[in-house]
């Protein structure tokens, strides 16, 4: 369910929508722009284009300014790192594609997102940064293609750490991750709705630590951590078994993840 605008956040969008010429023009992009396919038309009536700019007021606690630098700078973002012809891009799913991927939905049609980093090798996955970043953002661009910004505004993820090392993590992986939770911050403004951290290693406050900095108290107070007893309870209290992956189910129809 998306939460409802309330009069300030109404008003707010109202403005916002105002300058979204004065955007487009400072992020030199089309003036009949389409983010997400939503015209940035700012004499738009369409409902979602007050969905999607919401989420960049609330991003910025509802100032005017900043949430407009924002929208900008993540416009330029798009159009320097190629982002809208991304879904069109071929990469080499052999390796990657088992590391992260958008399957089904929950129970109120959220896209669900899952990435394994335990039982992985690094070198293979993280040895290109760039590709690992380019692919793990073609995910997301799935996973928003799934969102209608009329029912469903937000996605879930899943964070998978079974049989991870602390003492495995090359700087590649950590290199790859700055970088993509930078990415998710500042163009993908609220489209979390919760995200569980499941078969974490009895050292895993050690990866909230290092986190945690990177990271908005809003978005921390999303977090759900599941010891491995109760992985299985606590998905399905938000997804359907017959929604989960194989590796989650209680018995397994060994389904293949979701293409685009």
């Amino acid at each position: 369910m998306i939460t409802p605008l309330t009069k300030t956040e109404q008003e707010a969008v109202s403005k916002l929508k105002a300058k979204l010429n004065e955007i487009k023009a400072n992020a030199n992009v089309p003036a009949d722009y389409a983010l997400w396919e939503i015209s940035l038309d700012q004499d738009s009536v369409d409902p979602r284009l007050d969905v999607l700019l919401v989420k960049f007021l609330r991003a910025r606690d509802l100032d005017l300014n900043k949430a407009s630098q924002m929208l900008t700078d993540s416009l330029i973002w798009r159009k320097d790192f190629g982002t809208d012809r991304l879904l069109d891009e071929v990469i080499d799913e052999s390796i990657l594609g088992e590391v992260s991927y958008i399957y089904r939905t929950d129970k109120e049609g959220r896209p669900v997102c899952y990435n394994f980093y335990g039982d992985i090798d690094q070198e293979k996955v993280f040895g290109d940064i760039e590709k690992f970043i380019r692919w793990r953002v073609q995910v997301m661009e799935r996973g928003v293609q799934l969102i209608d910004f009329v029912k469903t505004d937000s996605m879930v993820v899943i964070h998978d750490y079974k049989n991870a090392s602390i003492f495995g993590r090359t700087q590649n992986a950590k290199s790859a991750t700055k970088d993509i939770i930078k990415i998710m911050q500042d163009n993908y403004p609220e489209f979390l709705s919760v995200k569980y951290f499941v078969n974490v290693p009895t050292w895993g406050s050690f990866i909230f630590k290092l986190i945690r900095p990177l990271l908005s108290e809003a978005t921390t107070k999303k977090f759900v951590v599941c010891s491995n007893d109760d992985v299985h309870p606590a998905l399905t209290k938000s997804i359907a078994n017959q929604d989960l992956p194989d590796v989650y189910q209680e018995s397994g129809t060994n389904s293949p993840p979701i293409t685009l």
